[in-house]
């Protein structure tokens, strides 16, 4: 089997060294991450700078750029194998509800399933990552039980054909003993309130400094969404999809504008 490996806290962090620990013995496995943090970068690419690989001190390759930067460079010509899965993380803290829309260890595995193979996003519930190589066990787990049901396709070959339509995980452990875990649930996207306000300091220079401020709380924590799983000792398990496209909105704005001309 062949995988590549990512994430957005860089190729030093205790959460993609566990994941490579966990997963090593399972196939080839390749790490492509960030040089530095990288969290909340999203899909984005770098486009007006050059990106350079060098490998780490720990065997990992790593780049100046963006989660999606590893991913897509590692795909479109650094990687001499197609991987049959990719997975992003262990993110250092939760990835759940709004969170998607900005966190780059989603961004990471995103840029995988839109290169067409199945990806992961796995991150753990809380900060510090206590636990973290529980969670890599429990994330090795999952992939196990995908295995056993056929939902990924390892290919015995280097053909770059789409073997299978790929789909998008976004995954998070609560930062517990393995033992004191559950189950996996799968789960809908919760919602959080509006960021807390920015925050503003001033430099040595009495320039105004502006800090993005910390999450917003929970909102949405209803059962069925992965903020309720996960408070509960699951591991959330969310299938992604890329189509922001409001279907059901549509014809009411086709009549609107419609209506204008």
């Amino acid at each position: 089997m062949n995988i590549l490996i990512s994430n957005d806290d860089g190729y030093r962090a205790p959460g993609i060294v566990a994941l490579y620990e966990a997963f090593k013995s399972l196939g080839h496995v390749e790490v492509v991450a960030p040089e530095l943090n990288n969290s909340a970068k999203s899909n984005a690419l770098t486009l007006n700078s050059p990106l350079y690989v060098h490998e780490g001190e720990n065997g990992f390759r790593y780049v100046n750029g963006t989660p999606a930067d590893c991913v897509h460079i590692a795909l479109t010509g650094l990687l001499d194998f197609r991987p049959d899965l990719i997975i992003s993380g262990i993110n250092n803290g939760a990835n759940m509800g709004d969170d998607t829309i900005y966190s780059g260890t989603v961004g990471a595995a995103m840029e995988g399933y839109l290169m067409g193979i199945p990806s992961i996003a796995f991150s753990q519930v809380d900060k510090g990552w206590a636990y973290v190589h529980d969670a890599a066990k429990r994330a090795r787990a999952l992939v196990d039980l995908l295995l056993r049901d056929g939902l990924i396709d390892v290919q015995r070959t280097d053909s770059t054909e789409q073997q299978q339509s790929p789909w998008l995980l976004n995954v998070n452990i609560p930062n517990l003993p393995i033992n004191e875990q559950k189950g996996y649930k799968i789960c809908r996207l919760g919602r959080r309130h509006p960021a807390e306000k920015v925050i503003t300091q001033m430099n040595p220079r009495g320039e105004t400094m502006y800090w993005i401020g910390a999450a917003g709380p929970a909102k949405d924590v209803s059962e069925g969404t992965d903020f309720f799983a996960t408070q509960e000792g699951y591991t959330s398990v969310t299938p992604i999809q890329i189509d922001l496209t409001d279907h059901q909105a549509m014809s009411p704005w086709a009549e609107k504008l419609a209506s204008s001309v």
